[in-house]
């Protein structure tokens, strides 16, 4: 059982919310128990190795496995029976509808219900992104009915959104911008709050549908600040203005603020897409039709191909033109692939004939895995991507790359043109330095 007047906690999940939860948690002092159902991954966590690559995630491991406050395991009954409170940290992906896929949070459920079953009070906590009314229609029916118990007298429920940034997310874990509890009863409450309490951080306290609807609202609107932030960037490029520039003129509105206005070659990752379709989809079943929202997403498409579209401005037909695609990754400091839009440029390169050769400092193994895109070829570092190349586009800001000299472009590459996809390089320091420069938004666009 757990012990007395100390907060334990299992994290069921060990993808980058469950694991940044569990080492943040721990790093508090709280006894953090993972639970996954891949022995590989739980293997190496109780070794202190991260399965995922996230910045500063290895040291903090490493000292919380040590001191005994983070271990994982495949048991889901002695996780949850030897902690006070269970997370439910599993993936929700997109279905191709835009739906989310609630298998791995209904087996969640199943599975913390049965373990429920011989236990005293418990508290369940959903941080798996879910639309409202997810924890209360699906999640709290499976508790229910594996555990064979009633929620409020016998368990507690609720639901605590996540709003970590991956690169950043041992940051945002340890230092939170703010704490969402969403419950319905005191007791879940004060449970969920003995954890959060020794985070330094504003606490909003909301029902589990607000909870859950806050989460979506939030990335929803970072989605469409890029994606406008992308729209202004094209327009920018017609009458010869940075938008880069212009944007910072449109953050220093203290209404607006700087952040996520900086144009590029769109939006990935596993939280904005996914998030911004199931928002769609379920405001369509509801009959409203979310047209600020399917804009956003039909922006963030086109993006892809505008970047494609500057290579071949660039550089006449692509028809055997060697293409150097820097950044595999949806952005630095991941090795996440999820919706990259490495994906969407190499596949319109590749379709005009291009030979295109990609690099990423921490992704190649997962790109190659999930994306199975026919004819990309592989370097083993940048220089060896660039070598002879007709044409280089950044599609991730890695600080590798931004550290490449503009005499290395001009040394290795048969002609030297960079398409910036995101604002890599400073446009005017590379063009001075003998570099023709495209980007997005840019004023130079030939």
């Amino acid at each position: 059982m757990a012990v007395k007047n100390k907060v334990n906690a299992a994290i069921i999940g060990t993808g980058y919310v469950g694991l940044s939860t569990a080492a943040a948690f721990a790093s508090k002092g709280i006894r953090a128990v993972c639970v996954d159902v891949i022995r590989e991954k739980v293997d190496m966590i109780n070794r202190g190795k991260s399965p995922i690559f996230e910045k500063g995630m290895k040291p903090l491991l490493e000292a919380a496995v040590k001191k005994k406050l983070l271990s994982a395991t495949t048991d889901i009954d002695a996780a949850v029976s030897d902690t006070d409170i269970s997370f439910i940290c599993v993936q929700t992906p997109s279905l191709p509808s835009g739906e989310i896929d609630l298998k791995y949070v209904k087996n969640a459920a199943a599975g913390i219900g049965k373990s429920l079953r011989d236990t005293g009070y418990r508290a369940v906590v959903v941080k798996s992104t879910v639309l409202p009314g997810t924890t209360e229609n699906v999640v709290l029916p499976a508790l229910e009915n594996n555990s064979g118990k009633n929620l409020g007298s016998e368990f507690g429920l609720g639901m605590c959104p996540e709003f970590l940034r991956e690169g950043c997310a041992v940051v945002d874990s340890l230092h939170p911008d703010r704490i969402i509890i969403g419950t319905n009863d005191r007791k879940s409450r004060d449970l969920i709050y003995g954890i959060y309490r020794r985070f330094d951080a504003p606490v909003l306290d909301v029902g589990i549908r607000t909870a859950e609807m806050i989460k979506y609202a939030s990335n929803t609107f970072l989605a469409a600040k890029i994606s406008l932030s992308n729209e202004i960037a094209n327009i920018c490029e017609l009458y010869g203005i940075d938008v880069y520039d212009v944007m910072k003129g449109v953050g220093m509105d203290n209404r607006i603020g700087a952040q996520f206005l900086n144009a590029g070659a769109g939006f990935g990752g596993s939280c904005f897409p996914k998030d911004a379709k199931a928002v769609a989809y379920a405001a369509r079943k509801l009959k409203y039709e979310p047209l600020i929202i399917n804009a956003l997403l039909e922006i963030n498409e086109r993006q892809a191909a505008h970047v494609v579209d500057l290579v071949q401005r660039a550089v006449g037909s692509l028809r055997d033109k060697r293409v150097a695609l820097l950044g595999l990754a949806f952005k630095p400091e991941t090795d996440d692939v999820r919706e990259t839009r490495a994906v969407p440029i190499a596949l319109g390169l590749l379709g005009r004939g291009a030979i295109v050769v990609a690099y990423d400092p921490r992704a190649m193994n997962n790109f190659s895995k999930e994306s199975k895109l026919k004819g990309l070829r592989y370097a083993d570092c940048a220089e060896s991507a660039l070598r002879d190349a007709d044409c280089c586009v950044i599609q991730a800001d890695w600080d590798e790359f931004r550290k490449i000299r503009p005499e290395t472009f001009r040394k290795l590459m048969k002609r030297p043109i960079v398409v910036d996809g995101r604002r890599t390089f400073d446009p005017d320091k590379l063009t001075r330095a003998g570099v023709e420069y495209l980007g997005v938004g840019w004023k130079g666009n030939r």
